[in-house]
């Protein structure tokens, strides 16, 4: 299987994925690069999430036009490759729209902490990015690609969430992790009690092997999608 092939399956299985996570549901998408090519891989605009198969991945060049596949790239093409461009050591991006993601940009004083050990991947910080309009022109991707900076994820103000990763089953993994930071900021907030964020120092004593996490919760995710039906069989890709 070419690195192409082996990466459309990994986005269509991680895009169904979020849809069953609550992470992506009618819009969102994820983006990848080619290895040893200047061009990405995006899904079309209008394939379902949920259904989305290999055969519905583009491969788009820099400035966001299709050069293989059939369809339209999604309306805001241009945030993937922006963060791209300004991140080399970045090799996928999610775009998406969590409800609790957007509540927290709407609320005064009210910052996304790091609640949960498996969130210290954002302990450099999750900045909220100002403009809420669809990310349409290169001027916004820049500008949204200048807000993420060198931080692993970025709120958009009553918008959604931009998220990158070195490939893309880790970035399904940090999405997981991320939506469960929420979740808990959340519960707590809705007890009426005051946050308390892990400290920098116990942020700093956190010793988990990156690669072994992602490749232990890529394979339990891609297996429990597979015994629900989820995710065909055949698109097995070398799993525990």
């Amino acid at each position: 299987m070419s690195d192409k092939a082996r990466l459309a399956q990994e986005i269509a299985m991680a895009t169904r994925l979020l849809v069953q996570e609550e992470i992506v549901d009618y819009s969102g998408h994820i983006s990848s690069r080619i290895p040893g090519s200047p061009n990405i891989l995006i899904q079309t605009a209008t394939h379902s999430r949920a259904e989305l198969a290999p055969d519905h991945i583009l491969v788009v060049d820099p400035e966001g036009n299709v050069v293989e596949g059939e369809g339209k790239a999604p309306l805001e093409v241009v945030l993937h490759t922006e963060i791209l461009r300004a991140r080399p050591e970045v090799n996928a991006v999610l775009h998406s729209h969590p409800e609790k993601a957007i509540a927290f940009t709407m609320m005064k004083d009210t910052p996304l902490s790091i609640m949960r050990a498996r969130a210290f991947v954002f302990a450099s910080g999750i900045p909220t990015h100002s403009d809420p309009r669809l990310i349409r022109r290169v001027e916004q991707g820049r500008a949204l690609a200048k807000t993420l900076g060198v931080h692993n994820a970025a709120l958009i103000r009553a918008h959604g969430i931009v998220m990158a990763a070195e490939s893309v089953p880790a970035l399904f993994v940090d999405a997981v992790h991320f939506k469960e930071n929420l979740d808990i900021n959340m519960l707590v907030l809705q007890a009426g009690r005051e946050p308390a964020p892990l400290t920098e120092e116990e942020i700093a004593g956190i010793d988990s092997p990156r690669e072994f996490h992602i490749d232990k919760l890529w394979n339990y995710y891609v297996r429990r999608g597979m015994a629900a039906g989820l995710i065909p069989p055949e698109w097995n890709l070398n799993l525990s």
